[in-house]
């Protein structure tokens, strides 16, 4: 059995270990993988692997030996799920290998937006607390936690460990989700409609999919529905926000700050709104990154691979629950 990851350079620099994979069948790694190279890199292959690389309908000629597609990640808008699904090839991912690094990753943003460490500290490398006149001294007023609401938009795995980390900090939560199910026990928690939870939360944290409904669900209509100086967090999608809007609200001091691990593309075009707004924090797309989240990722698409190989799969996301060609 043939495997090929298309794009595995990002996913494992070296760090993390493909064995789980290997073992599975001739498995072919390659860095990256651009469109003109598709053809011939997944001629013959039974299984394709991607994270990032595009399958789409216009290159289903490429694929005609392929029975499996794997996603090395959670989100599948790179691959197009109809056009596999007319073929009978099941589209899996992988969820829940990075549910702490992420909500981690959010709340770091946060908490920098709040207490502005490394501003002060720079500005103490700088010589400026040897310059002061006081014993102490602060660029901008720190905010506390304890007390405010947090809105959790999408309430799914990461979700709801961002609610446990505000929570923690002796924040009120309030959580959006399509189907509300499952509330935790604290007393301080409600799932409300969307406009209640950006007309009261001092801080907004994105963690839903990107769909056609969310495309763009925060922009100039729902911004005006936040409280004046609200901070946004999106470790999600970057097309969950209108970065123009956002940037306005910046600019207008509407939005306090807004600390992203996302874009609307990624590596971002240079004339992104984003880039020169005020009070904004902006990470390159690596809240999933730790060694645990990765490897987690390879092992998780290995028993993937095992449960379709099993006849059983899981984690499908194009509604195909077919097993392994017999002849594999």
């Amino acid at each position: 059995m043939k495997i090929v990851v298309l794009d595995g350079a990002v996913l494992n620099p070296g760090d993390v270990d493909w064995g789980p994979i290997s073992e599975l069948g001739e498995l072919a790694i390659h860095p990256e993988t651009a469109p003109a190279e598709l053809a011939e890199r997944t001629r013959n292959a039974d299984i394709l692997l991607t994270n990032k690389t595009e399958l789409r309908r216009s290159d289903m000629g490429h694929f005609q030996s392929a029975r499996l597609v794997g996603l090395l990640a959670t989100g599948y808008n790179n691959v197009d799920l109809d056009a596999f699904a007319e073929r009978g090839v099941p589209v899996c991912n992988v969820t829940a290998y990075g549910v702490a690094d992420v909500a981690q990753h959010a709340m770091s943003l946060l908490l920098e937006l709040c207490h502005h460490t490394q501003e002060h500290t720079e500005s103490v490398r700088d010589g400026e607390w040897e310059r002061a006149r006081r014993w102490c001294y602060w660029q901008r007023t720190p905010i506390c936690l304890t007390g405010l609401t947090i809105g959790i938009v999408g309430f799914g795995d990461i979700g709801r460990e961002m609610a446990r980390l505000g929570h923690a900090f002796g924040m009120r939560v309030l959580a959006y989700q399509r189907t509300p199910r499952n509330p935790p026990p604290w007393e301080d928690f409600a799932f409300v409609p969307l406009e209640q939870l950006l007309a009261e939360s001092d801080v907004v944290s994105l963690h839903c999919p990107l769909t056609p409904e969310t495309d763009r669900l925060i922009n100039a209509k729902s911004l005006a529905l936040m409280q004046p100086g609200a901070i946004l967090l999106n470790t999600a999608r970057g097309a969950l926000v209108d970065e123009e809007a956002a940037a306005a609200a910046l600019k207008s001091g509407h939005l306090s700050g807004m600390g992203t691990d996302v874009l609307s593309e990624e590596p971002p075009r240079p004339g992104n709104p984003l880039l020169r707004a005020p009070n904004v924090l902006i990470t390159p797309h690596m809240a999933w990154a730790t060694v645990r989240a990765r490897q987690n990722i390879i092992d998780l698409t290995a028993e993937n691979i095992r449960r379709w190989l099993a006849g059983d799969p899981v984690n499908v996301v194009n509604g195909v629950n077919v097993a392994a060609c017999p002849l594999l």
